[in-house]
This record gives C-alpha cells, structure tokens and sequence, in this order.
C-alpha cells in the first residue's frame, strides 16, 4: 500500500531560502517524489535545480516533458512551463498563465489531486497574494494532506495566510523547521481509509485548460457565468465563480485568476493607462507650446493665446497626474516582488 509519495510544493518571493531548507533537510530515501513549482520570470535561465543539488543529498533537476515519477527525486518547474502531473509521468504545458504566472503552483496541485487523490501531500511555502489556495483547495476535495508555512515564519506571509483563511481542514501549520520531518513521516505512512472523492467537473476543466485542451477550450458548459469584469491578459469575458469562500476567474481561453491576483492587475493596468495619459498631456503641452511660437513669430496673437491656455490646460492635468502616480500606494508592479529581489537565488535565477 502506497504511502504520501507525491509531495507538490509551491513557493514564491523568499522560496529559494525556504526550499533550499527542505533540500538540505530531506533524507535521500525518503519514499515519495517531491515536485516544486518556485514564481521564476518566464525567460529567466533557473539555476533552482543546481542550488538544492548543493544544499542536499536528494537529487535534482528540472523536470522533463513525458519524465516519470520516481520516488526520492526532486523534480523542479522550468521556466515558462505549467509542471502538471499525470498517472505516472510528468507532463510541462504552455498553457494559458494562471494568476499571472507560468509556471504557477495552483495547476500543478490540482492536476496532482486529480491523478493521485489522497496520495498527495501539498505544501504551501513563503510568497506574497495567493497562488497555491485554489490548489491546495483541490488536494483537500480529493482528501489529501495540506500543510503550510506559519505566516509568522515566512519571509513574505501572503500565500501561506491566503490558504490558511480560504482552505478547509488544513492539516499542518507550521514552522519551515518542522516540516522536513512531518513530511519524512507522511512518506512512511500508507494511506488506509476510504478511497478518495471522485473529480469534480470543475477540476477536470481547469486541469485539462492547464493544456490549452481543445475540447475544455471549444466548451459550452464552463464553471461559473459571465462577469463584468475583461481579462488583462487577452481582454475576453471572464468567468466568476467560487469554491468555497474563494472567489476567482477564468476567461475563454483559460488565463486564471484569484480576487486578489486579479485586483493587482488592474491596478497594474491603472498605472499603465496613468503613465500613457501623462506622457499625452506632456507630449500635446509640448506641441502647443511650439506651435504657439511659431504664431508669434507670424504675430497671430489670438491662435497665441489659445495655443498658450491649451498648454497650460494640459500642464495641469498631467500635474494632478504626476501626484497620482507619486501617492500611488495600491497594489501595484511594485508589490509583484516573484521572484523575491532580496534574495541570493532570484538574483542568480536571472543571469
């Protein structure tokens, strides 16, 4: 009988230090395999896999399209690559990015609840908003293990307090010390009991969306109903619906998103619109200024005076603009710190 042999970790901005811990702390017998999505830019080069290798006995390494899944190795999310898991082996995607991310933590944990059911130990690590909630929502339906970093522990407390506030039942709250050693001990534990739920319609479409699948895509009965609300990433209608408490939103084409992953695009998408309205207005100030010049040149004062007020008219709105963008404390570029700028590995993952 099977133990907890798929251990599926999601980390973001602080996860290398965190991940890192785990590799160093993980025996290289332990009877599972252990799969890490870690928030890396999409065309960044990741040294992840040559870091934990150092830090630790169990071997590492990039995941592969078709690889299968052995137990006591660590299997990392290359860049620009969903890592999802199916019965046996390991497929990457290009899919659709989910909560603005490729890869991202929620696919891989879903796609693992769906093709291994109780056998899957999912850990939320440190990172800011929430991706990894939907996911580890996922790994409960089907009667999985969930544990998560204590927010008092983590570097950035956002995903862990994200899936302690919207998942049910989670089993393990805890300090990254404890960890290694709760999940060395699900390893050895066979899973007994009543065999899992079934899949839920809406896993099955999200999973096979992770693949860009053809017949999720050209489907009529999506999850949830039309919204108010455009997709940032390609401007489609976005579908609302909730699990739980979790509100979140997924468009025709597949781009996911939670509420709050959502909220930080528009407010991105505010920003832009604030910098493109400010650049008009300086470039048309600008124009009126040179053309009211040239009209004095030719002694046209009245087309001077207009020229000169509707200058004067754009200086002040880009003025009220330029404080806007000053003041701007709302969730912004500036809060999307995946991977963390503070650390050693994110700065190395970018060479």
């Amino acid at each position: 009988m099977p133990g907890h042999d798929i251990i599926v970790v999601g980390a973001s901005a602080g996860g290398v230090e965190a991940l890192t811990y785990l590799a160093k702390n993980l025996p290289p017998n332990i009877k599972a395999a252990i799969i890490i999505v870690l928030h890396v830019p999409a065309h960044s080069t990741s040294v992840l896999p040559r870091i934990l290798n150092r830090a630790g006995s169990l071997p590492v390494s990039h995941a592969r399209d078709g690889e299968a899944i052995v137990q006591g190795r660590v299997y990392v999310a290359p860049p620009n690559y969903h890592l999802l898991l199916k019965p046996g082996y390991i497929s990457l995607s290009r899919g659709p990015t989910e909560n603005s991310h490729r890869p991202a933590i929620d696919p891989l944990f879903r796609t693992a609840a769906r093709a291994y059911g109780r056998r899957v130990v999912g850990v939320v690590l440190t990172g800011v908003l929430d991706d990894g909630t939907a996911g580890l929502k996922a790994v409960k339906m089907r009667r999985g293990v969930a544990i998560v970093q204590h927010p008092q522990d983590a570097m950035y407390a956002g995903m862990p307090r994200s899936a302690i506030e919207n998942v049910d039942e989670i089993d393990y709250v805890l300090p990254l010390a404890e960890i290694p050693a709760v999940l060395l001990q699900l390893a050895d534990t066979p899973v007994e009991g009543d065999a899992e739920n079934p899949v839920p319609e809406e896993m099955e479409y999200e999973s096979d969306m992770a693949e860009l699948d053809m017949q999720a895509l050209n489907s009529d009965n999506k999850p949830g109903q039309p919204s108010t609300f455009a997709c940032p990433a390609c401007g489609g209608t976005l579908w609302e619906f909730h699990e739980g408490d979790l509100l979140r939103f997924r468009c025709r084409t597949g781009h996911a998103f939670s509420s709050e992953s959502l909220l930080a695009e528009q407010s991105d998408a505010l920003e832009d619109a604030l910098w493109s309205a400010l650049r008009a207005l300086e470039e048309k100030s600008s124009l009126a200024r040179r053309m009211a010049k040239r009209m004095r040149d030719r002694h046209q004062n009245l087309s001077v005076q207009r020229l000169e007020q509707e200058a004067q008219d754009c200086e002040q709105r880009a003025e009220v603009i330029r404080e806007v963008l000053l003041k701007k404390n709302g969730r912004g570029r500036h809060h999307r710190i995946e991977p963390d700028s503070n650390s050693t590995e994110e700065a190395i993952d970018d060479e």
